[in-house]
């Protein structure tokens, strides 16, 4: 019979496996539960997101059970596949290249499969860079959002912080190591100087925490050529947003200016401006005209 909860009761009379969701060491290999090592050693088969690092992994804790793929690019067809696997009896472990699987990474579709089909699945918790990150950051922890990667196009990225100028709880991103200066920039511009912290290379050798306002941090990165993978905390709003001044709204709109090209117009440009940094549409436009 199925429990509340709409998962198969464990021992009951169902005859499907279980599929198990594996957090794994996002750096350090020491980051690993011994409940994980367990499962993974007595499972039928382990799916991976890329089964060349997760060999790794599991030649270090001796573990030979079977590894298949399953990422993006195949993830809804290889999920059929897994799931009729479960159906007959097997276990199946999933893992992605590191953390918790479904954190911007691969899993979504396989564990909703697994869920409408009466599967039963089990967490086997562990290591997750955004909770590792928010946990040293020094920014309230009681609240926060986390919103995955930053879109990689400018002003698609201002767009969505320009969203969240009002927002409180403490934002959480992922932000790829060549895009994160461009990022900084535009957190200052459409944020204000709010406290960030830039936490990279976590529980590796050069893990490394940079802490401060935007701007001071942006100046510190000099130009911005950093490895490894980064998770960007940044403040939320505790108070009235900072005055832009005259002088970066002129640069903003020569940004802007420069992005769109020619086919707009000052009124479109003031408006685009206002309702980015919520400074008067009739003070953008005067600037335009008398700058």
């Amino acid at each position: 019979m199925e429990n509340p909860f709409g998962q198969p009761e464990e021992g009951g009379p169902e005859t499907a496996g279980t599929l198990y969701v594996v957090a794994t060491p996002i750096g350090n290999l020491e980051d690993i539960t011994l409940r994980a090592i367990r499962i993974l050693k007595e499972v039928r088969l382990i799916a991976a997101e890329d089964t060349r690092r997760t060999r790794i992994l599991l030649d270090q804790y001796e573990i030979s059970t079977p590894l298949t793929s399953l990422y993006d690019q195949n993830e809804a067809k290889k999920s059929g596949l897994l799931i009729a696997r479960l159906l007959k009896g097997e276990d199946v472990a999933y893992v992605s290249d590191a953390g918790t699987p479904g954190i911007s990474d691969p899993g979504y579709i396989l564990v909703r499969e697994a869920v409408s089909r009466g599967i039963r699945v089990a967490p086997i918790p562990g290591a997750s860079a955004l909770i590792a990150a928010l946990s040293v950051s020094g920014l309230p922890m009681d609240r926060f959002v986390f919103l995955g990667f930053l879109p990689s196009k400018a002003m698609q990225r201002r767009q969505l912080l320009t969203s969240l100028r009002e927002e409180e709880r403490t934002l959480i991103f992922y932000e790829s190591p060549h895009r994160l200066l461009a990022s900084l920039k535009d957190i200052a511009a459409v944020l204000g100087d709010r406290e960030v912290v830039v936490s990279r290379e976590m529980t590796k050798v050069h893990e490394e925490f940079l802490r401060g306002p935007a701007g001071v941090v942006t100046a510190g990165m000099g130009n911005g050529a950093v490895k490894g993978e980064v998770t960007l905390i940044v403040a939320g709003r505790t108070g009235e947003i900072p005055e832009c001044s005259d002088a970066e709204l002129i640069r903003r709109c020569g940004q802007l200016r420069r992005e769109a090209g020619e086919g707009l117009s000052r009124r479109d440009m003031a408006d685009r401006i206002a309702q980015e940094t919520g400074v008067s549409r009739r003070r953008i436009y005067r600037l335009l005209i008398f700058p």
